[in-house]
């Protein structure tokens, strides 16, 4: 079953654009390090579910991009092209030459309903080409002025037109230092938004991105470029086709259900984060080589790997909320396929408490901004009312709320 990726905004497009190069590179890579037919299968599912019929022998990706700046776009479009392996489709792109700045106000309000026909349009012959459509895959920011607003409008639209289609938001959780000065209150805008029309959110905080290139790879000056492949790889192995059940030699369906189902037990519990090993010296692996500690209360949890697994680690009743036994809360997908190269890989998949306390900060900040009337203007004066906010304080203090009592 096929998913449509929609990139918003100058974060989604990047990033869209090293997730289609990651799984691309990934399906055509020459040592998977299993037989021919594995292999071949393995390619076949990939593109199924990721990119549509060629053009000229180029796969086409199965997306929609949409951003109020042609720059980043014409960037994304021409990048893909060179690289002369796959490419977006000649219709897939939409772009205006008027930017929005940070205000998540004029994205919802202005830039959604003004341009949401053509969007929406877009959209409708992407799912046209699938034979069988899992979902929508929207990648955005989390506190940016297009990504953020425009992305929680069209959120809406695909859960008021495609109610029967899963929707997973991939967000990006901005800097604890601060990327710009009103990016707290877009953020509680974004996520109570999302939490209403979004299936499951998948996060990816930039601290912790940062860290990895910093001190796994190495790497000194770090640039958004590093970022975004490292969120691509890991992206990349939760989507990689795995087997359904141990010695099945039938690939997953529907990715996305699968995920939902597994992960999402209850609407109220809609946050995932992603860890991600990509090569292990050792013959097995452990929770303890994870960065999660046992310290966060866990709702459900899936392992990705190709590699041998010590499991008694990931089944430790303490991890786990008390409702559930370790065995519902844990599942483990396996393929026999090498992902990009690396012989042994894994990803861990968590519905935790790992952004209770992230949250709680970015609440509260914006909570203390909001009694003092800072830049509530920058809203109001787009339709954005002061309700708007304390209905997205009530909803979020109630997200806290729940995941702490896992």
């Amino acid at each position: 079953m096929s998913i449509i990726t929609v990139q918003l905004g100058q974060c989604g497009n990047q990033i869209g654009f090293e997730v289609f190069d990651t799984l691309f590179s990934d399906s055509h890579c020459p040592q998977g390090l299993c037989s021919k037919r594995e292999n071949e299968a393995y390619q076949a599912s990939c593109k199924e579910r990721f990119f549509s019929e060629e053009e000229n022998g180029v796969p086409i990706a199965r997306a929609v991009l949409v951003d109020m700046e042609p720059k980043v776009i014409n960037q994304t479009l021409s990048k893909a092209a060179q690289s002369g392996r796959w490419k977006y489709g000649q219709h897939s792109c939409f772009c205006q030459k008027q930017g929005s700045g940070n205000n998540w106000a004029y994205g919802y309000s202005v830039h959604g309903p003004r341009h949401e026909e053509s969007i929406m349009d877009l959209i409708q012959k992407e799912v046209e080409k699938c034979d069988s459509l899992s979902g929508f895959f929207i990648i955005m920011s989390m506190a940016g002025g297009t990504g953020s607003g425009l992305g929680a409008f069209i959120t809406q639209n695909l859960q008021d037109q495609y109610s029967n289609f899963l929707k997973m938001n991939h967000i990006i959780w901005p800097y604890g230092t601060g990327e710009v000065i009103v990016q707290n209150y877009n953020s509680i805008l974004t996520l109570s938004h999302l939490y209403r029309s979004s299936d499951a959110l998948l996060v990816h905080e930039n601290d912790a991105v940062h860290k990895i290139c910093a001190k796994l790879l190495n790497i000194k000056q770090i640039s958004f470029s590093d970022i975004n492949q490292v969120l691509a790889h890991q992206l990349g192995s939760v989507f990689q086709p795995t087997y359904s059940e141990e010695g099945s030699s039938r690939y997953r369906r529907n990715p996305l259900g699968d995920l939902m189902e597994n992960l999402v037990p209850h609407p109220e519990f809609k946050m995932l984060g992603v860890r991600n090993i990509p090569q292990m010296s050792e013959h097995s692996l452990a929770y303890s080589t994870f960065t999660w500690a046992g310290l966060l209360k866990h709702l459900r949890q899936m392992l990705i790997s190709n590699a041998k697994m010590e499991e008694g680690g990931f089944k430790d009743p303490a991890l786990y909320t008390s409702w559930l036994e370790p065995g519902e809360a844990l599942s483990v997908w396996r393929t026999q396929r090498a992902f990009s190269k690396y012989e042994k890989s894994a990803a861990l998949v968590s519905n935790s408490q790992f952004l209770v306390q992230p949250l709680d900060m970015i609440v509260g900040k914006a909570w203390n901004m909001f009694a003092s009337k800072a830049y509530i203007h920058q809203y109001t004066k787009f339709g954005i009312e002061e309700e708007d906010f304390l209905d997205s304080f009530t909803l979020l203090e109630q997200v806290v709320a729940s995941y702490r009592n896992l």
